[in-house]
């Protein structure tokens, strides 16, 4: 059988000490003290059986046999730290980075995740959540989606979710004191405004909706405003009111009974979400399988149950 080797942390401390020839200096760049040093350096002589360092008051030097193995012990720690690196290259290759806003994390993206996990355990995805725009080209983010018109330069775009606007709100509405019954009976509930979508002009709202439904005298500006479209859906589960809401966001909602569309009506949007992918990810294998992933779990969807009257 062939001898064993010795140990790991002699070699690496009669390196270190081979670059400096100095004890003192090999244990400060090791964080030990200069005797644990000179017990390293011990076990590894005797354990080849040979000196490899001489040791005197003013210096240390090399012995022949010292000079003789450096070299290839040099070589040997070198392939060690370069196969190191590649395991965590590799590493890093097998974590999948995805940027998306809270709203769609919480209510669509991190319920499905699991499906994606079983089928491909050796990929790990993080989820980073976050509103604000980022630069795809920064080499950190693999893949993103995003709310909007799927308007983005140098980047492979696709479209994942269309997305519509309905009234929704607590099943308990529908039979309180003031019952829902036709949109008329809206003047009686607070008015829930999703303002997430920034620009006012092209945002759907409850007067667009009140003129396709053909409501009068219930002022369409009033009530409780969300920046973030997560929180207009809450405020509605709590029973706060009706809001105008994203019928794709609110899916699971919907289908969980937390919320419930009491009129087959929407608001069609040119908004949708979309997948954005770095032109320098786009032939990545972890990129292709989760951008996969997302297309058929999209595909899979069903319409929204209504009670619509």
């Amino acid at each position: 059988m062939p001898r064993q080797l010795p140990p790991f942390s002699a070699l690496r401390t009669f390196l270190v000490v081979a670059s400096h020839l100095n004890f003192s200096k090999a244990a400060e760049e090791l964080h030990v003290t200069p005797a644990a040093v000179t017990h390293q350096i011990k076990a590894l002589e005797e354990y080849v059986g040979v000196q490899l360092l001489s040791r005197t008051k003013r210096r240390v030097v090399l012995t022949e046999a010292g000079e003789a193995c450096l070299p290839d012990l040099r070589e040997g720690f070198d392939l060690l730290t370069a196969a190191m690196s590649k395991v965590h290259r590799e590493k890093k290759r097998r974590m999948l980075t995805v940027s998306v806003a809270p709203a769609f994390a919480s209510k669509w993206l991190i319920p499905r995740l699991d499906s994606f996990a079983a089928a491909n355990p050796e990929i790990d995805v993080r989820v980073s959540a976050t509103t604000r725009l980022i630069d795809l080209s920064d080499e950190k983010t693999d893949l993103a989606i995003r709310f909007g018109q799927g308007r983005h330069e140098g980047v492979h775009v696709e479209r994942l979710l269309t997305e519509s606007m309905a009234p929704m709100c607590a099943p308990d509405l529908l039979d309180c004191e003031h019952p829902i019954r036709t949109p008329s009976d809206l003047r009686h509930h607070r008015l829930i405004h999703d303002i997430s979508v920034p620009a006012a002009d092209s945002r759907p709202n409850w007067k667009i909706w009140f003129d396709l439904a053909g409501v009068r005298g219930i002022d369409p500006f009033r009530g409780l405003r969300c920046t973030l479209a997560d929180l207009a859906l809450q405020a509605a589960i709590n029973g706060s009111g009706v809001v105008l809401g994203r019928v794709t966001l609110a899916r699971d909602d919907i289908e969980a009974g937390r919320l419930v569309l009491p009129f087959n009506l929407s608001v069609p949007t040119d908004y949708g979400y979309f997948i954005l992918i770095p032109k320098s990810r786009i032939r990545q294998q972890n990129v292709i399988m989760f951008r996969d992933w997302l297309l058929s779990i999209a595909k899979d969807r069903g319409p929204a149950r209504t009670v619509g009257r």
